[in-house]
């Protein structure tokens, strides 16, 4: 719909992703905000959102169901839910990466009996309570998504199936070992702040083979 406003965070990208994005400036209506690290560019696009409900999705992200977005905010109304996420998908990847994404989807639903968490690459917000929060901690490097959705009450979070399609990129650049290590240190330091604003060097380069 052309009444849809869609925020993309660009940092300084050098594909062409701002210019991709305008492309569709007929059919949504379609900004370019300045980004930068992930915690930042969410945060500014929720800053100039005027909406009741917020939906932070990553780049890499494609929706399994087309009906997804108006699930979850049926769920979202209904429940007066204030976080609603969905199952992550990694269609074109190895049989490993399937593998740890399924996992991450049966933890996911695991945690809800206890402490619920969303990733970033689909977070469907109640607007005020994402701000009541404090929004994305700008400080928090890694797993900032993971710290804010984790704030949210039980009963207040919701999980919708219908799923969304990511890719393997994360796999590619730090290997399964590294991801899922990092997973389990994080499930393990859910309580402990000075955990998330260490530099888990999660966005650093990797040194090159010799």
């Amino acid at each position: 719909m052309s009444s849809t406003r869609v925020l993309v965070a660009d940092a300084n990208s050098t594909d062409g992703t701002p210019d991709a994005a305008l492309f569709f400036r007929d059919h949504l209506n379609v900004s370019v905000i300045p980004g930068g690290m992930p915690s930042v560019g969410r945060n500014q696009g929720a800053a100039v959102a005027c909406t009741p409900y917020i939906l932070f999705l990553d780049a890499d992200i494609e929706l399994a169901d087309r009906s997804l977005i108006r699930h979850c905010m049926e769920r979202a109304k209904a429940r007066q839910l204030h976080c609603v996420t969905t199952n992550i998908i990694c269609r074109d990847g190895s049989w490993m990466d399937k593998l740890f994404y399924t996992a991450n989807d049966v933890c996911q639903y695991a945690s809800y009996l206890h402490r619920p968490f969303a990733t970033g690459m689909f977070m469907l917000l109640d607007r005020q309570k994402f701000w009541e929060l404090g929004g994305f901690h700008e400080q928090i490097l890694f797993a900032e998504d993971y710290r804010l959705s984790q704030q949210v009450e039980r009963k207040r979070f919701g999980i919708v199936r219908g799923g969304v399609y990511t890719t393997n990129r994360r796999f590619k650049r730090m290997g399964h070992l590294r991801v899922g290590w990092l997973f389990l240190k994080t499930a393990v330091n859910y309580w402990n702040e000075k955990y998330f604003l260490r530099d888990h060097k999660y966005w650093a380069e990797p040194e090159p083979h010799a």
